[in-house]
């Protein structure tokens, strides 16, 4: 049996090749990870390979359009099994769903790295949005059905609460901010100044971020890359990890590794890092 919890780190890469460019390597070799779940890959398995090592086991679900989204887990023992069908049978997931189960001593856990889309209001990528929500709301359920230890990672480019934006009254009618989106997290994790909320609301998923953080503005994971929204921590919290109740109660510490400086950035997106003592 480990007698180290189980870290998974889940990060937007913004581009996998260039995130090493930058320095994601040096962030990786220092953080002791044993599942990595990665967002907008945007690159050839070949090309993870190559940029992770020969000592970890890399799944990959690539878009359907080359150089667009993608999703990977990458860990240092192999997968039993993974999964990509999601959402309804004429929509198309690809690069954006991917499931796959880790044995972790004499436990099995299921990791689902997510990249929902970005949408923009009033528009068919908003309609397509919505669509990957919904397949979220029919399959959250059979998820925690197929195994109790069960999260879900990732980029889901929402912001549920006030609290997740640093300038929400400005961004109500913006893709990411929009009631009909914040809504998809109520039916979660359960609407704010609900006495259960994040706490078996909901379908009874944990958002672990809010937990560990608490009541407070943030802490951001996404920042844009225009003026200085990550200088001024101008940011929004749109990374999760979301996971069911058994898991959570095993969550120890949860991490947002915000780059000291915009210059030391490899991504316009933060690594959310947990640790679950199993």
């Amino acid at each position: 049996m480990p007698t180290k919890p189980l870290r998974l780190a889940s990060v937007n890469v913004n581009g996998v090749r260039a995130a090493f460019r930058n320095g994601m390597g040096a962030w990786l070799d220092g953080r002791d990870v044993d599942i990595l779940a990665l967002q907008e890959v945007r690159a050839e398995t070949s090309d993870l390979e190559k940029l992770l090592g020969p000592e970890w086991n890399i799944v990959h679900d690539p878009a359907t359009a080359k150089g667009r989204a993608g999703v990977a887990i990458a860990s240092r023992d192999r997968a039993n099994i993974h999964r990509v069908t999601f959402g309804a049978d004429d929509f198309d997931s690809a690069g954006r769903w991917l499931e796959a189960d880790y044995e972790w001593g004499d436990k099995v856990v299921t990791v689902v790295s997510a990249y929902v889309h970005s949408g923009e209001a009033g528009t068919e990528k908003q309609v397509e949005k919505y669509k990957f929500l919904d397949g979220m709301l029919e399959h959250l359920p059979a998820l925690q059905e197929h195994n109790p230890l069960a999260v879900v990672v990732g980029d889901l480019n929402v912001g549920h609460r006030t609290l997740d934006i640093r300038n929400w009254k400005g961004n109500v009618k913006r893709a990411g901010f929009l009631p009909e989106e914040r809504a998809y997290f109520d039916r979660f994790v359960g609407a704010e100044g609900d006495p259960d909320y994040n706490a078996g609301a909901g379908l009874g998923w944990v958002d672990l971020g809010r937990r560990f953080a608490g009541e407070v503005d943030g802490p951001y994971t996404w920042w844009s890359q225009r003026g200085r929204a990550f200088d001024n921590d101008t940011g929004w919290r749109i990374d999760y990890q979301l996971a069911t109740p058994e898991l959570a109660a095993a969550a120890t510490a949860l991490t947002i590794d915000r780059a000291p400086t915009h210059a030391e950035r490899w991504s316009d997106h933060a690594p959310v890092v947990v640790d679950y003592a199993l």
